[in-house]
């Protein structure tokens, strides 16, 4: 009886020994990890790729407005349309006389005038003088800028806005932006004019 049972057994720890145990396999989708020796006890350790921190998209500056690009600045299609049923400003005895825009100083060769109806679009046209030449006879000011470029002589520059009308409404009513030769904003300005009278700017050429 023993020597079957020690046969039996023999028989058992045999066929252990000469099976082959599978082992299971997966497919890792996770990142990379790598082996890393670790500063302190100096067994390897496990740590993981470090992802982009920052996006491009938020390394990159925004791109500033430029009239030249969009003559509505910030203004929407939307935007034109409902100007377009504003009002004008009340007329005012003072809007007959005529209006200093201050001065503004530059070392460029030229500036950009840019002028628009910032009120009740109703027909408003100027005409512009620089040094008391005429360089523009009609300019019709509508929702969007109208650019002009002002060449300038070395020392002080007058740009004169005379009104030719006052419009359908109100005096002749104008937002006027001026930008230097690298497009930066020099001056931003407004005037109410009723026919006949003025607005003047200084440029101040160094």
């Amino acid at each position: 009886m023993k020597i079957k049972l020690l046969f039996l057994g023999m028989f058992g720890i045999s066929l252990a020994a000469s099976a082959q145990v599978e082992i299971p396999r997966t497919t890792n989708t996770g990142p990379i990890i790598r082996a890393e020796e670790s500063t302190s006890s100096g067994f390897p350790i496990l740590k993981r790729e470090e992802a982009e921190t920052e996006s491009r998209f938020l390394k990159e500056k925004p791109k500033p407005i430029d009239l030249r690009e969009n003559p509505n600045g910030l203004m929407t299609e939307a935007d034109v349309i409902k100007k377009k049923w504003s009002k004008d400003n009340e007329i005012k005895e003072e809007y007959r006389r005529d209006q200093s825009l201050g001065s503004v100083v530059t070392q460029g060769k030229f500036v950009e005038v840019y002028c628009r109806d910032h009120q009740y679009i109703d027909g408003d046209k100027v005409q512009i003088f620089v040094n008391g030449a005429l360089v523009a006879r009609s300019v019709n000011l509508t929702a969007g800028y109208q650019p002009i470029l002002v060449t300038l002589q070395d020392g002080f520059n007058s740009i004169q806005f005379v009104a030719l009308n006052q419009g359908s409404s109100g005096p002749n009513t104008a937002e006027l932006r001026v930008l230097s030769e690298k497009g930066d904003q020099l001056a931003k300005k407004e005037w109410n004019l009723l026919t006949g009278a003025k607005a003047e700017l200084i440029v101040v050429k160094n």
